[in-house]
Parts: structure tokens; sequence; C-alpha cells
């Protein structure tokens, strides 16, 4: 989007123009973040800019983001696309059932299930049955597995998506469904780091692209999941504990320093660099620096009480699942995530680790679901009670599906071809069951998704056009921005 600052006559500048451009010496973020929400931030380059918050490409439907990523890959077939195929034909292979041409004589088969070494992908062709039973639920009759019984009860508020794909057949399809990039194509913005680039913040107090639960691991694109690549790190996300005495990883002051001393400490840091960002103005990473220490303070002050639960009722804090061991560290994380976006936090991204169920998925399965079904329905029910699920988008996604046919005797393999999605709230329709697999669940066969899609999505619902996101001087792919999927999209 481009947006021609004013022009004043004999070199003049607005008193507003001048602030945004040497604001990041002498109060960073706060101030340049209340500039931008005001239309005047001046990107690294003019043609780069981006709308501030009220000035979106289109009409927002959504204020906030939750955006849960189940890392290891959920069964797609054992949550939310059954497929009865499987207990018809189970202990078949590929070859002896009714669809062998469907799934080995697939384009998507010869193009796409090739390994690192460029061989076509053993795809565990003995067909496994259904390991959970499943019914329709809510009044949109949408086939959701018993493992998701309190999710299953939101349905008719969810959007499930059931023909997404992706291409990395191994973990760092967990870098994948955050950026759209195979993690060979080096690091991409996330899609969290797009949201706050794009629409800054609604609270100058708290980081506007928090994360909890961890994320990926070093070999499956790390911090890159949550990470902003070129455009900038003060763009990336923040990583939150829900442990009171140390929310903030590397953030606390430490017990001996007071809040009067901290204070001091950041004012003096403030002036030295705000001389040095007068001298280097072109320097991202200084500027990203002064934001940061600026930041500090503040989140020292606010985050603690985000994650101060007494002010919740009993009854809350018992629908969250906080009281149970099963359920109480992705309780509060949900928890979390909703009162950070009553207080204006953009995009808050969940992890929970442990999905990747090659052997005994029964167990697996059932201890995962059990540990975040019912946070998850919580904070549904949660947000829709409080009037904010119109304005907050809940996004569930795992890295990729699980095989239909079986991996050793109990398991499933990975399986990146067809899997599912939903989401809920924030403009999107509910009780929808959008796009298919084939009879065995292995492609995504109608209505087929990239994954660049959701994120296309998400930044519809959000306001902002990812094709009007261009940055200049990073060439980015068609793939990249994707399409939103409109027939979710109330």
């Amino acid at each position: 989007m481009n947006r021609a600052l004013p022009t004043y006559p004999c070199g003049q500048v607005s008193r507003r123009t001048f602030l945004s451009d040497v604001g990041m010496g002498f109060t960073g973020l706060a101030l340049g973040a209340m500039l931008q929400r005001d239309g005047v931030v001046r990107a690294d380059s003019d043609a780069a800019h981006v709308p501030p918050d009220g000035l979106a490409h289109v009409a927002p439907r959504a204020k906030s983001v939750i955006w849960f990523c189940m890392l290891g890959g959920t069964s797609h077939v054992e949550s939310f696309d059954p497929k009865p195929a499987l207990n018809t034909y189970a202990g078949k292979t590929f070859d002896e059932s009714p669809y062998k041409d469907a799934i080995l004589n697939s384009p998507f088969y010869r193009k796409n299930v090739r390994d690192f070494a460029g061989t076509l992908r053993d795809l565990m062709p003995k067909i496994y049955p259904l390991q959970i039973g499943y019914a329709k639920r809510g009044d949109s009759g949408i086939e959701v597995s018993d493992w998701w019984p309190h999710v299953a009860s939101c349905i008719d508020d969810i959007s499930v998506v059931r023909s997404m794909w992706t291409t990395d057949n191994d973990h760092a399809a967990q870098l994948q469904i955050h950026t759209g990039r195979h993690i060979f194509d080096g690091f991409h913005p996330s899609i969290g780091s797009w949201v706050h680039y794009g629409l800054g913040s609604l609270n100058d107090n708290l980081p506007q692209f928090v994360v909890m639960g961890g994320g990926p691991g070093d070999c499956c694109g790390g911090v890159g999941a949550h990470g902003a690549a070129y455009l900038g790190p003060e763009h990336a996300g923040v990583p939150l504990n829900v442990d009171p005495a140390n929310p903030l990883p590397f953030g606390t002051p430490g017990a001996t320093v007071t809040v009067e001393e901290r204070r001091q400490q950041l004012e003096l840091l403030r002036e030295l660099n705000g001389l040095a960002g007068v001298e280097y103005p072109a320097d991202s990473a200084l500027r990203a620096r002064i934001k940061s220490y600026e930041l500090a303070f503040r989140m020292q002050m606010a985050v603690p009480e985000v994650i101060q639960f007494s002010g919740e009722t009993a009854d809350t804090q018992k629908n969250y699942g906080i009281e149970q061991a099963a359920t109480k560290r992705f309780g509060q994380f949900c928890l979390t995530a909703r009162r950070l976006v009553e207080r204006g936090v953009r995009f808050v991204q969940i992890f929970d680790d442990g999905w990747d169920a090659h052997s005994q998925l029964i167990k697996n399965h059932s201890t995962r679901c059990g540990a975040v079904d019912q946070p998850i329905a919580a904070l549904l029910k949660d947000l829709k009670q409080r009037g904010l699920l119109d304005e907050t988008l809940v996004v569930w996604t795992t890295e990729f599906g699980r095989t239909p046919g079986a991996e050793k005797s109990d398991g499933r393999d990975h399986h990146p071809y067809g899997f599912s999605v939903w989401l809920a709230g924030g403009g999107i329709k509910g009780g929808i069951a959008h796009g298919t697999t084939d009879e065995l669940g292995f492609h995504a066969a109608e209505h087929r998704h990239y994954v660049t899609d959701l994120h296309a999505t998400v930044l519809r619902q959000l306001g902002l056009d990812s094709h009007r996101l261009e940055i200049p001087g990073h060439k980015r792919l068609e793939i990249d921005f994707g399409s939103p999927i409109r027939e979710i999209i109330a």
C-alpha cells in the first residue's frame, strides 16, 4: 500500500511527522505505536507503508488472533475428518481397495510424495482402521471424533477446513505452516509477524505478538515459526511463561532490583540509545534494541497482572481445567490468551507438542486430546459469553495429518497431502465443513488449500490484503500470498 506523506512549503514538515522520524531515539515503541495508529509512522521505504489500525486495506472483522498449533501432527481422520472407509477396508492395501487409482495414480502422489533422495516415499500402504469412534455433532451435523467432545460441543461456531495440504514430509512442516515456505527456502516472516507489522499495537504496555508453549525445536525451524525474518526483530513473537515469578524469559530485572532502580536504568539506556539512534538512523537492529529496552519496563509492570488469575472466578478456572493436572498447563495458556486479547494483544500463538504418533496412536492421541480439548472449548465459550468471539479469530492448526495406512502395528506416519484445520469467531461462519479429502483421507480432493490460503484468510479478517504487504527488496512468490477462503467467511 503506497501512501504519500503530506508535503509542506519551504521544506517544512508537520510536527507529527517530525516526531515519527525522530521518535525512536527518545520515546521509541510507545510513541511509534501511537503515531502508527494515526497513520504517520514511516517505514524503511515510503513504498513499504502498511495500514495502521483503522486504515486497513479492507473492512476488518477481527482485532486479534489466537492461533493454536499441535506440534508433531494430529491425525485428521481421528479428529475432524473421520473416514469410515478406513474401517471397511482395514488390513487391505491401497492396491486391494477401490481407491487404488485415486491414490497411487494421483498426480499429487507422483509429484509430492518423494523423500529427500527423490525416491517415492513409502506411505504405509496397509489401511489402518479408525482408532476412536465419531459422531455427527451440533445442529450442523459435522462429524468429529470422540477424542474431542468439548470442542465438538462448539462445532456450530466452527468452520472446519478439511482440504489443507503442504509439501514438507518432515517436522520442518512446523515452519511451513507458519511461514508458508519450506525450510530449504530459508527463513521468511511468520503469520504473527505479518499481523504485527501490518497493524501495530492496540496496547502500548504489552507485546503485540505473544508466544506460549515453547514452539518447534531447532530441527524444525525453531524460533522461525514465530520469527519476523526481514521484517525486523521488533515484529517477532515474545515468549511468555505462565509462571508469575518469571513470566518473561530473560525479562525479569532480578529480585534485588527495585522498580525505581529499574526505571532509572532504562532511562539511562534510553538516553544512550537516543544518541546512537541519531547517529545511525538506518540501523534496524539498533531501532529494535531501543524498542525492546523501552518496552521492557512497561511489560515488566503489565505482564505479571495478565497471568494472575486471582480475579477470575472459581467456575472460570474450573472450566479451563486449571484444577486438573492433565489440563492445568494448557488451561493456563488458554485463559492467559483470553486475558491478553481482552487487553489488546494482536496475536497469541499457543503450541502443544507431542502429537507424533508413529506408534501407540491410541495412547498418544487420547492423552494429548485430554490435555487440550477442554481448555480450547472453554476458551471458545468464554470468548463468546463475554462478547469477544466476534472480534477474536481463533485458529486451530497442526503441521500435517497422519497416514491412512499403518506404521508399525499401531501408529500412523506424517501426512502432508490432506489434513484439517479449523477457525472460529472473527467473522467466520459457524457449522461449516469446507473442502474434502478422498474416501480414505489421503489427498485433499475438493477445494484444495495450501497453507498460505489460511494465512490470507487470517489477514483478510484483520483487514489486511496479503498482496499489499509487499516489502521492497524482498521478492515473494505468488504462493506466498495465498487467497482467502471465502466460503467460510460470513
